[in-house]
């Protein structure tokens, strides 16, 4: 995420936002979406801007804030790895989002924190901590994250990836402080180590970091502002300093949110997948003030209209040299990645909650029904054996649009490099009801509690693992929710996108849309069940990701056969990432 923070000491409107004593700028976790949303179904090109566009909005926005003599800060929230093409289509021997991240480091960041994305990966991490912290010279802050390493002894230390923390003068000359903080995330790889939030603040170089008081505690950090842990820093900090001003600037769960703590304090975190660029801006007036801090915030969608209209350039001056360099160096990027690459022309719209489960504008539907079974079996010896296929809803991470389909969107629809296991023989009865009992329906209420507990505890260890699709899905149901989307859709007089309700005052939408629709949709989902008996013996074929709660779940709906791992098989050489891709060039050719 990315976020501009503004301080000042005059309040600053311009038609980008209220520019106050202090104003930050933050991008959503941007997870390589760094040559922009492509398509030309809406919302796609709400969010088309490039990081060249970006990094030219960011200077023409410095010198604004040089003539209006106000601080701007640049700020980013975490997860420069994973996702897209430009991260994860890398060749053989190279390193997700190595180099993508020399383009950031072009952009003056004044604060960088960790996110959970690039500790999946034991290489990533390292790469970070050797080559892009040292580009930063102490920007990249990774408060609660270690990576174990050799000294020049040849022993094991562990150490942050980062910085624990940074101290510095703005242009005015306010002192800051500022932390980078993760969420309490468990899916880090081996000789990782991440801190959980509430021993982080217990640490003595966290005391010694807040003892003295600055004019603004800045706490950037891949973690959400709300119903997580930034209570406990935001008191650990209250506890010392009881009126120091303090702004947040959290990410993670990708939804756009707002709230703040006390009057003299405000915590933001705007979107995911470079859709949004948070704005806030604080009117911090005298040091000795107590009153109340007047805050402001919006929610940028990343294009060159919004950048163009808020820096008041026109398009043939908004471009800078340092953003031409950094567009054209992508795109060579992409080309040596050979992203654009054709599969095929998908003749509509697919999406993952837009449409209903199931439906012919799914991509869910679309994936499980249609890819997955041809697939996965068109080389394979147990094509003719009847079968069953049944993954996670999470599997697919982004829609499918209208028009081409090249390598990059399918990285970006499907990512994950999940293996398709099968057991052999199971009862078609069975196997249904497996996939029933994953997504809690037709159960009585003593199964319906006990597959809850089963699947409560699932989610609370996905969440820790860092998968935050249901948070987000139930955030994108809300806002069609309390925002009449079916109304707004059906008037027509805005464009599809993002329309915000949060917990700061005033409007946060930068621009109005009518709100994307929101389907709920099952947390796992199955091919078309074949029309054989209950009793017919089938393979059946789910994804490796989902096996230890597939087992038991399968132990308890059937009690013939107790099935372990040692049942399990591999199924195909196709991974999950690949099914799309494979299925257009069949079927969209």
């Amino acid at each position: 995420m990315k976020f501009f923070v503004a301080l000042s000491t005059l309040a600053l409107v311009t038609a980008a936002s209220a520019c106050g004593d202090a104003h930050d700028h933050v991008p959503p976790g941007v997870l390589r979406w760094l040559l922009g949303h492509q398509h030309l179904s809406f919302p796609e090109p709400n969010y088309s801007g490039d990081l060249g566009d970006f990094a030219s909005f960011v200077k023409h926005m410095k010198q604004i804030a040089i003539e209006k003599d106000v601080d701007l800060l640049l700020i980013d929230s975490g997860d420069l790895h994973d996702g897209t093409g430009l991260s994860d289509g890398f060749p053989a021997g190279g390193i997700d989002a190595h180099e993508t991240n020399q383009f950031l480091k072009q952009l003056p960041y004044d604060i960088m924190a960790i996110g959970n994305h690039e500790l999946y990966d034991y290489i990533n991490t390292w790469d970070m901590h050797t080559n892009f912290a040292p580009a930063l010279n102490g920007r990249y802050l990774s408060s609660n994250a270690n990576i174990t390493i050799f000294d020049e002894n040849n022993n094991t230390v562990s150490v942050p990836v980062g910085n624990r923390y940074r101290k510095f003068t703005t242009r005015k000359g306010r002192k800051i402080t500022s932390l980078g903080v993760l969420f309490d995330f468990t899916g880090n790889d081996v000789n990782t180590t991440v801190q959980v939030v509430a021993d982080m603040v217990k640490e003595q170089w966290f005391t010694e970091a807040i003892a003295e008081e600055p004019d603004v505690f800045v706490l950037a950090g891949h973690m959400p502002v709300s119903y997580d842990n930034w209570p406990t820093v935001f008191n650990a900090i209250r506890a010392v300093h009881s009126e120091t001003p303090i702004i947040i600037l959290g990410g993670h769960t990708h939804i756009r949110d707002c709230n703040q703590p006390d009057g003299r304090s405000m915590a933001l975190e705007s979107g995911r997948y470079m859709e949004t660029i948070g704005w806030l801006s604080a009117k911090l007036g005298d040091s000795s003030n107590s009153n109340n801090i007047t805050f402001s915030r919006r929610y940028l969608d990343q294009n060159r209209v919004t950048y163009e209209y808020h820096t008041q350039q026109r398009n043939h001056s908004f471009d800078t040299a340092e953003g031409q360099n950094i567009t054209q160096g992508l795109q060579a990027l992409s080309d040596k990645y050979e992203l654009s690459t054709l599969f095929g022309i998908a003749p509509q719209d697919y999406t993952i909650s837009r449409n209903p489960y199931p439906s012919n504008g799914s991509s869910l539907s679309l994936f499980i029904n249609k890819a997955a079974p041809y697939s996965l079996t068109f080389n394979n010896t147990r094509k003719n054996t009847t079968n069953l296929m049944i993954t996670n809803s999470g599997s697919q991470r982004f829609d499918l649009y209208a028009g081409t389909f090249d390598k990059n969107d399918q990285i970006a629809a499907s990512p994950f490099l999940d293996a398709f296991m099968y057991i052999p023989n199971v009862q078609l009865g069975t196997a249904q009801q497996v996939l029933s009992a994953l997504n809690a329906a037709g159960a009585d209420e003593r199964r319906k509690r006990d597959l809850g507990s089963i699947l409560q505890q699932r989610e609370d260890e996905l969440w820790k693992r860092g998968y935050v699709d249901r948070r987000y899905m139930n955030w994108l149901d809300e806002m069609d929710r309390r925002h009449d989307g079916a109304v707004k859709r059906a008037s027509q007089n805005l464009t599809l996108g993002y329309v915000t309700s949060d917990s700061c005052p005033g409007v946060g939408d930068d621009t109005l849309h009518a709100p994307l629709a929101s389907y709920d949709i099952p947390d796992f989902i199955g091919s078309d069940a074949p029309s054989s008996s209950n009793d017919t013996l089938i393979d059946f074929v789910f994804v490796d990701f989902i096996q230890d709660q597939l087992l038991e779940i399968l132990n308890d709906v059937q009690n013939t056969t107790t099935y372990t791992d040692s049942d399990v098989e591999s199924y195909t050489d196709v991974l999950s990432n690949q099914v799309l891709g494979l299925y257009a060039q069949h079927a969209w050719n």
